[in-house]
């Protein structure tokens, strides 16, 4: 059926016709829908059969009320009630079976609807508001251009990462005495006080040293040479000079507290030790990446590089969607929604919201459905999907990457398994890697379709970049 300036769809089930016509623009339409007797009347009288099978009435066995009398009662709240049943059913069976994109609940047309009259009607129209889901087309190609900002780890952190992987796949040998500065050494520290143990003083067990991190020569002499036994008497603050976060890690404290501290100690020797870094070769490689997979020291500091940035991923991620919006939206053009009906939809939502918010509110609301109209147009149009497998990769990738963010990235597959697979027993969790999912590969393929720059900056960089969008 055609009518100017519209389309109109009908779809009839079980007797009941339901037609969509759409507006011009095609951002909205009406949907009709037309209720004749036959269609609930197989219902209503079952409702009041069984009705009837349980009602109780003086003057009447139970079961045998006459049906005219139970249908004087009961018929018009019997007809309004599968009225109220079969219309949403009927109307979102016309939505599915015609796969029909609406961007909100269907709103009944109040103006419109007249009064019902259960006592001579038999036959009822209704008629909903829909607002559609506008049809959008996204092409992009090598012409188009986005940046990527790639964490890149400074090179003291590099450096750092690597001398943590010497130090611990290294040798380690108990000594003696303190043969150099680099020996590290063991003990208890105890407050002192003229030549004697400070009365209520500080006390600090298993206190850990090396002599190359105090600040002055005469300290770290005075430590070499010393056995197991030996009572070193010395001023922390001083031989740590600037450091007060070695002062704190000294006396297991805060930084603030530990300046506090200002007097002698003396330091008993318990355990010394050397360690001897790994060398940086073939053995070192394959100890820390597996058999193979880095064969040289240029690889080596490079695969360093990912593997501390790899926990930032995902900011790097949110960051190219984030400037990728504004390519996607001159692309995608004059996007036409149902303005009015969206605004109605907003202001049923939610009863405080006032018309004057809402006309405030609407259009960073407009432009937020926009945009995720855009990205659901990109999935849907290349068939990008998230599987369980998706899922269960990136909770291990996140897991491995909050233990990363504590410098521990040497962390047993079984220990990775164990924290993912709690993660993958919450709800929200599962929902929030989903979305992360969705969004890496919306990300893939962006990458793809477009030329695409990877500028790499430090932290401090990339924070500033974050700044200057939110500004």
């Amino acid at each position: 059926m055609q009518a100017k300036n519209c389309t109109i769809l009908i779809y009839k089930i079980i007797g009941m016709n339901i037609s969509l016509e759409k507006n011009d623009a095609a951002s909205s339409g009406i949907l009709t829908m037309e209720v004749v007797k036959e269609d609930y009347a197989g219902q209503v009288e079952k409702s009041l059969r069984d009705l009837r099978a349980n009602a109780v009435m003086p003057g009447f066995r139970k079961g045998h009320i006459p049906m005219g009398i139970i249908k004087k009662m009961y018929g018009k709240e019997i007809l309004a009630e599968q009225l109220g049943k079969m219309v949403p059913d009927r109307l979102y069976g016309y939505i599915a079976e015609n796969r029909l994109n609406i961007l909100c609940e269907p709103l009944s047309r109040e103006d419109e609807q007249k009064a019902i009259d259960f006592d001579t009607q038999e036959e009822f129209t209704f008629r909903f508001d829909v607002a559609l889901r506008p049809e959008i087309k996204i092409e992009l190609n090598k012409r188009d251009k986005l940046t990527y900002y790639q964490l890149a780890p400074a090179e003291e952190e590099v450096n750092a990462e690597i001398e943590l992987y010497r130090s611990s796949h290294g040798s380690h040998e108990d000594l003696e005495s303190v043969e150099d500065e680099d020996n590290g050494i063991s003990g208890t520290l105890t407050e002192w006080e003229n030549d004697a143990p400070k009365e209520g003083g500080r006390v600090v067990e298993y206190a850990t040293l090396t002599p190359s991190v105090l600040a002055n020569e005469e300290d770290k002499n005075r430590f070499i040479g010393a056995t197991i036994g030996s009572a070193i008497v010395f001023n922390p603050h001083k031989a740590y000079g600037d450091s007060k976060m070695k002062l704190a890690e000294l006396f297991h404290v805060e930084k603030d507290v530990a300046d506090t501290i200002t007097g002698d100690f003396a330091f008993e020797v318990k355990k010394i030790n050397r360690d001897t870094p790994a060398e940086m070769n073939q053995e070192l490689f394959d100890k820390v990446f597996g058999e193979g997979v880095v064969t040289s020291e240029e690889a080596f500091r490079d695969a360093i590089k990912a593997q501390i940035a790899a926990p930032f991923t995902s900011y790097s991620t949110t960051k190219f969607l984030m400037d990728a919006q504004p390519l996607l939206l001159k692309k995608a053009g004059d996007v036409v929604l149902a303005d009015d009906l969206l605004k109605k939809e907003m202001l049923s939502s939610d009863e405080s919201l006032t018309k004057e918010k809402c006309e405030e509110e609407y259009p960073a609301a407009k432009e937020d459905l926009t945009r995720r109209l855009i990205w659901n147009t990109i999935i849907r149009a290349n068939n990008i999907v998230v599987e369980k497998a998706d899922i269960v990769q990136l909770a291990m990738r996140e897991t491995k990457d909050q233990f990363a963010q504590y410098g521990m990235y040497d962390v047993p597959d079984y220990l990775l398994d164990s924290f993912g697979s709690e993660m993958l027993k919450k709800k929200e969790a599962i929902h929030e890697l989903q979305n992360r999912a969705i969004f890496m590969k919306l990300a893939a393929w962006l990458k793809e379709k477009v030329k695409l720059e990877v500028k790499e900056v430090s932290m401090d960089e990339f924070i500033s970049l974050f700044k200057a969008k939110e500004a």
